[in-house]
């Protein structure tokens, strides 16, 4: 029966696709609004259209890069498998389309939110949610028709092992998790180049707009106010799509693979077959659940925030409940072994992922104490907001790590059966918490690209002379996206710790393979013992290559992986600051040389802001995305097998604390302006006003570059490594 169950997976990702049309469609029939309003849309997506375009240049001359070091590793070298070069390309082939198709669907929502907007509050967030949902119901549909047919593919050419039965889906697992490379790579250049992209236009547009011109945000008299909106779109939605597709991918092809690696020792290849395919049912299932929660969203004219939020809630909160149901269900049909704890690790997933989001809307949203306190602290100017913005995000992270903590251990407690020896099911469990995490992505990734959509509604609102009626419902909107997206990046950072793990473990057994590939047959034990490679355990190869605290190799892992997080940021933070004073610059220079902008005379040269934004975001994200691809290889090659495992364990904890950190303290800064902007402490134009701008000034490389590329970085790196595990293992200099 589970081969037939099977078939739900890709039934479910074209269901996905089908509904992301028939949304998009719907969201097409609704009107842009006066001709202003289509003329701003228009200038909007075409600048977002012409940044894309440029990105994925560069972004295919490195993809042809390493397809040509990948064929010479795999046809040269016999160092990898052969499908790894074309599996690698598709996963970034897809992970680029859903970014693309959910900016095309962004560009063309904002106008018309702001149209709905006009009628009434719950027309506009009908409107901007379900356009968000296109981007939720892509990434997932892809997502899952990516897994399902490279399954089929490699399931019909890679013959069945007489000897060892269960080595079949292990090389089907491993070699799948290539295309989360694919998809990692891309998205790691989607979110820093969109990141340093929309930062620098952002900051432009604040600095010299807002503080030192004193102009609203998004008044059409800021050259850099078209820039801002279209760094919207390419930062948060194509970005986020691309983010959380590889994470997505990732925590599905990383758990198949444990699945698999679980039972490779024994010759139950029907168990070890219902644990491959456990998280992708799990998955496919958490589509049809993600569709029904969209379609549950509405609100009411005079909402609160609070109410706004709930709104959400009713949706995300009801595909959680219908997915712990069909969990349980789908592990009990396929009788996989220790179902009952494995689907209690499932819920543990999800339980985990409900915390930090709550966790996040609480220390960033501003209906509660802490962004309100951080408000309160502009009494005293700019330096007590930045201050008290980076103590709010340090103790932000107490609540997502604890809860992630607790998360590991009881779903490794359960997955194991209660016997912490029992390590490739414990793994299991941890991977299949993260699938659970991510099972309602669908309707997760809407609330997130709902953002950005009622981020530039509200622009366009402003540019186009609304009145104070609609500005206050686009307001609305907007507030409530800052905090969604606040929760998105909260969420994506929590799987990606999970994920994380997974992959780690992962990374084990493409190290038999690769050992396995150089003609290795049997383990040679520090005891002298002997093991037969296919009968190693997981805790046989770290005995195997000595990865202990004690091992220099692993230390020094450890370290470099933990500079990286930091390196990381840095580099991109600077990369902000840089493209953010040509930005500075060049309004200052249109407010001084094109007289009449101010009163309204003359129009802005808002194509040249664009331009600079594009060239910046192009010239600064290369090199610390080429760093992420570099790192694991150069540690492998030094320190060997141990030196990697040190630095993807040093990578990930210290990354996960750091990104939440970043993202929370950012979206608390962004949050406290915005709560002062409602009236509050003097309102707008206030010294207080003006202090909490600095703040988010500060905070946006924070929210919106650095932090959220922190969780692709975990990943890629343990990417990278599982691909090039066969190179560490032929040759390393310790």
């Amino acid at each position: 029966m589970e081969h037939q169950l099977f078939w739900i997976v890709p039934a479910s990702s074209l269901l996905a696709l089908l509904l992301a049309w028939y949304f998009y469609r719907q969201m097409m029939k609704e009107s842009e609004g006066t001709p202003l309003m289509e003329k701003i849309a228009r200038h909007v997506r075409e600048g977002a259209m012409s940044y894309l375009k440029q990105q994925y240049k560069i972004v295919g001359l490195i993809f042809l890069g390493l397809v040509i070091l990948f064929s010479v590793m795999a046809y040269g070298f016999s160092l990898q498998n052969s499908w790894v070069p074309v599996a690698f390309l598709t996963g970034g082939f897809f992970s680029g389309l859903s970014g693309f198709l959910g900016m095309k669907t962004a560009t063309y929502a904002s106008a018309r939110t702001a149209n709905a907007a006009r009628d009434s509050l719950n027309k506009g967030l009908r409107v901007a949610f379900r356009s968000g949902a296109v981007m939720g119901l892509v990434v997932v549909g892809l997502g899952l028709f990516d897994i399902s047919f490279w399954y089929i593919l490699l399931d019909h050419v890679i013959p069945a092992d007489e000897f060892s039965p269960t080595a079949k889906l292990c090389m089907i697992t491993t070699t799948m998790l290539t295309f989360g490379m694919g998809a990692s790579t891309q998205a790691l250049f989607a979110r820093v180049g969109g990141g340093i992209y929309t930062k620098a236009a952002d900051v432009g547009a604040d600095l010299v707009g807002k503080v030192e011109a004193g102009i609203p945000e998004d008044d059409p008299r800021n050259p850099a106010t078209i820039a801002d909106n279209v760094g919207d779109n390419v930062g948060d939605v194509a970005g986020m799509g691309a983010d959380l597709y590889e994470s997505y991918c990732g925590s599905i092809l990383a758990t198949s693979a444990l699945g698999a690696a679980a039972f490779i020792s024994s010759s139950d290849v029907d168990m070890q077959y219902k644990a491959v395919i456990a998280p992708m049912l799990i998955a496919a299932v958490g589509i049809i659940l993600s569709i029904i929660g969209i379609f549950s969203v509405r609100t009411k004219e005079d909402a609160s925030m609070k109410d706004l939020l709930n709104s959400l809630s009713v949706g995300t909160n009801l595909s959680s409940a219908l997915i712990v149901v069909a969990t349980f269900t789908i592990l009990w049909a396929l009788q996989l072994d220790n179902w009952l704890n494995i689907a209690f690790a499932v819920v543990v997933g999800l339980l985990v992922g409900i915390v930090i989001g709550r966790s996040t809307e609480y220390y960033t949203s501003q209906s509660y104490r802490p962004t309100q306190k951080l408000s309160e602290s502009g009494k005293t100017g700019p330096a007590t907001v930045i201050i008290s913005g980076i103590g709010l995000g340090m103790i932000s992270t107490t609540i997502p790590v604890v809860a992630v903590v607790i998360g590991i251990i009881l779903s490794y407690w359960l997955a194991s059966g209660f016997d912490l020896t029992n390590v490739s099911m414990g793994l299991y469990g941890i991977g299949i918490a993260a699938v659970g995490m991510l099972s309602t992505l669908g309707i997760t990734l809407a609330t997130d690209a709902y953002g950005p959509i009622a981020d530039n509604a509200g622009g366009n609102a402003e540019m186009s002379g609304l009145g104070e009626a609609v500005r206050k419902r686009t307001d609305a909107l907007d507030s409530l996206g800052n905090t969604t997206a606040a929760t998105g990046k909260g969420f994506a950072i929590g799987s990606a710790a999970l994920t994380g793990l997974a992959l780690l473990a992962s990374y084990v057994e493409e190290i038999r393979i690769g050992l396995t590939r150089l003609g290795q047959t049997v383990l040679e034990m520090p005891n002298g013992d002997q093991i037969q490679i296919h009968e190693a355990s997981f805790t046989d190869f770290m005995t195997y290559y000595d990865v202990t605290l004690m091992n220099p190799t692993v230390l020094s892992g450890m370290f470099i992986g933990s500079m990286m997080a930091f390196l990381f940021c840095g580099l991109t933070m600077n990369a902000v600051g840089r493209a953010a004073a040509h930005m500075v610059e060049e309004v200052r220079r249109q407010f001084r040389e094109i007289k009449g902008i101010l009163s309204g005379e003359a129009e802005p040269d808002y194509a040249r802001c664009v331009q600079i934004s594009t060239k910046g975001a192009q010239r600064e994200m290369v090199f610390p995305s080429l760093l992420a691809i570099i790192a694991p290889i150069i540690t492998g090659l030094v320190f060997g097998v141990p030196g990697v495992i040190g630095l993807l364990v040093g990578g990930l904890s210290a990354g996960f604390v750091l990104a939440i950190f970043m993202a929370n303290a950012g979206g608390a800064w962004d949050n406290a302006k915005k709560y002062v902007e409602e009236g509050n402490f003097g309102g707008k134009g206030s010294e207080v006003h003006r202090a909490t701008v600095v703040g988010d000034t500060v905070g946006d490389p924070f929210k919106d570059t650095s932090g959220p590329s922190l969780n692709i970085l975990i990943k890629l790196m343990s990417m990278v490594a599982i691909v090039m595990a066969g190179l560490t293992v032929s040759w390393s200099l310790f």
